[in-house]
């Protein structure tokens, strides 16, 4: 017999070995057998994102399903597209931004709508599962003590404000909608802007705290919100764009799968997303670790 009849007779029986030990009932994603398909679980190169997705990947394994974790793989740009051809199964996604991709004229800006819009614009093969209170996204913080002198918790607050305000923020933030000119045209408040090239970061709180600014934009995630006892003011009218944590599923991800999902979304605040984002950056511990005290402690482990 010659090596190539041989190599195709190995590669029949193997054949037949899978197939037995398989079967159509091998699917743990259709049948709730455990043992054998996997899901893939991917998440974004970015510290927070990474720490969500891990949180989903112990929540499935605590259910003896098996997952496979594809992380830090970069931006949309290199994972969307895995994502649509089903390499991916599972990954963790921000409202707001994932829709404009996907529907770029869009008008929707409040987080109901936004996901409402998501989910008619998603394509076929995948789905959008329920969206977290858990938010990551620009928003225009205040100082604790700000807050309380003048009684604000949303954005339409800032006009009881009597004394002049200064917004700082990057450049480039002064001619975007979400700079002076939208404050005045979507909520009638006046504000001087000064420039702080940090993106938000150490000069901006700084800034902050010494009250040469009284109002800046930092994303809702941001350690720094807790760290520095921030205050976040409530968007009520959609300045800046809903970007709810949403985790996007392949259509081959189970129902029960998809149960535990939503149920580790329901439990994640925008205060915890904070305080695991803070675990990151300030104890420098893995992604694993954070996930799992944080699914413990939310009772899903």
């Amino acid at each position: 017999m010659t090596r190539t009849r041989i190599g195709l007779l190995l590669i029949a029986v193997a054949s037949l070995s899978l197939t037995a030990c398989g079967g159509d009932d091998s699917d743990p994603l259709s049948s709730g057998d455990k043992g054998g398909d996997t899901i893939v679980i991917g998440s974004q190169d970015y510290y927070s994102n990474e720490i969500i997705a891990e949180a989903y990947a112990q929540a499935l394994e605590a259910a003896d399903i098996k997952v496979d974790r594809q992380f830090k793989i970069g931006q949309r740009e290199a994972y969307l597209p895995e994502l649509e051809n089903g390499s991916i199964d599972l990954f963790p996604e921000y409202t707001g931004p994932l829709l404009q991709v996907w529907q770029p004229d869009t008008e929707a800006r409040l987080s109901e709508d936004v996901y409402d819009a998501l989910v008619e614009a998603t394509p076929d093969g995948l789905r959008v599962l329920d969206q977290s209170p858990a938010t990551d996204q620009d928003s225009y913080v205040v100082t604790r003590a700000f807050a309380e002198k003048w009684g604000l918790e949303t954005i339409d607050d800032l006009a009881k404000v009597t004394d002049p305000l200064v917004f700082g923020a990057n450049s480039e933030a002064e001619s975007r909608p979400n700079g002076p000119k939208g404050l005045k045209d979507t909520y009638g408040v006046d504000v001087s802007f000064t420039p702080i090239e940090d993106g938000g970061g150490p000069l901006t709180v700084k800034a902050l705290k010494d009250d040469d600014i009284q109002l800046a934009i930092i994303y809702t995630g941001d350690p720094s919100i807790k760290k520095n006892d921030l205050v976040t003011l409530e968007d009520t009218k959609g300045l800046f764009l809903a970007s709810n944590v949403v985790p996007v599923a392949s259509d081959d991800v189970s129902d029960e799968a998809a149960g535990i999902i939503n149920k580790v979304s329901a439990a994640m605040s925008p205060e915890d997303l904070v305080d695991l984002d803070a675990r990151s950056v300030d104890e420098q511990l893995p992604a694993a670790t954070i996930a799992k005290d944080w699914l413990e402690q939310e009772g899903l482990l």
